[in-house]
């Protein structure tokens, strides 16, 4: 499915947050969301994923815009998955996994045969099938996000929009997966922090900065020593790993931080130096 965003803006209390957004995103395409803290991506994702009214532009999927459908059709396109998996429902993980077919079902039906294989396929495709049957709270923060990815895959979209499903994963599972976002032949929009990462699995590159897009195109294109510094405040340096994308290194962040050793020293207890009394002193 194609996604495309006509001058998207989007503001909360007068104050602007995404700022006349155009973007196209082609079948089955894996785009990077990128951006500092603030930068406006996780209310972008929103806006797309029809969960934010924009103050002006327009979203389409495959063409048609989708001001005015309903919540149910849209969920039968994107699935949304947001960045803070929390740990406060009491349902079994195969339940949560199962609120993606939500949209497929009537008000007062439950899940039928097809929506358990659904579930269950969902589970298998990041790993979870041995934990199906345990509460919610016991997982940790990575079994979360996994969790919710297979929530995103059993509503079978055609789009997947993802707020730093990286989150809380080990390097291990970061890999897994973006492999496996990479293998769905999925519409794929994700926001992430590791640029590295973004660069070695994503097709293109979308940069955000104050809610402007500032840079779109291949990782090498748009991760730059120059725009990082720009947009991120850092000294960088850009390498080519072993699959020929941008790799980044970091110096340091800019703007004059004290070195190390200076921050370490403002932190460094005091050592308290009790004088021993003199002999005959009472």
């Amino acid at each position: 499915m194609r996604i495309t965003a006509e001058g998207l803006s989007w503001s909360v209390a007068g104050t602007p947050v995404v700022r006349g957004v155009s973007l196209d995103i082609a079948p089955g395409e894996t785009v990077g969301l990128l951006g500092p803290n603030g930068s406006g991506k996780s209310s972008l994702l929103r806006c797309l994923a029809g969960l934010r009214t924009p103050d002006a532009g327009t979203v389409r999927y495959d063409g048609a815009c989708v001001r005015d459908w309903s919540a149910r059709r849209i969920a039968r396109h994107v699935a949304f998955a947001e960045q803070d998996a929390g740990a406060d429902s009491d349902l079994r993980v195969a339940d949560v996994v199962g609120l993606g077919r939500t949209p497929f079902r009537d008000r007062w039906r439950g899940p039928d045969a097809t929506d358990r294989a659904v579930v269950a396929a969902a589970l298998e495709r990041v790993g979870l099938t041995a934990l199906a049957g345990r509460s919610w709270k016991a997982l940790s923060g990575g079994e979360r996000q996994r969790a919710h990815l297979a929530r995103a895959l059993a509503q079978q979209p055609y789009a997947l929009l993802l707020d730093e499903p990286t989150n809380h994963l080990d390097v291990r599972h970061q890999l897994e997966l973006m492999e496996l976002l990479t293998d769905t032949g999925q519409t794929v929009l994700v926001a992430l922090h590791d640029l590295s990462l973004a660069a070695r699995y994503c097709d293109r590159l979308l940069l955000l900065h104050h809610g402007r897009l500032v840079a779109a195109g291949p990782p090498a294109a748009v991760l730059t020593r120059e725009r990082l510094a720009e947009v991120f405040e850092v000294d960088a340096d850009l390498a080519t790993d072993a699959l020929g994308r941008p790799a980044v290194t970091y110096r340091g962040p800019l703007g004059g931080s004290p070195p190390r050793h200076a921050a370490l020293t403002a932190f460094t207890p005091r050592l308290i130096h009790h004088s021993t009394p003199h002999e005959g002193t009472p």
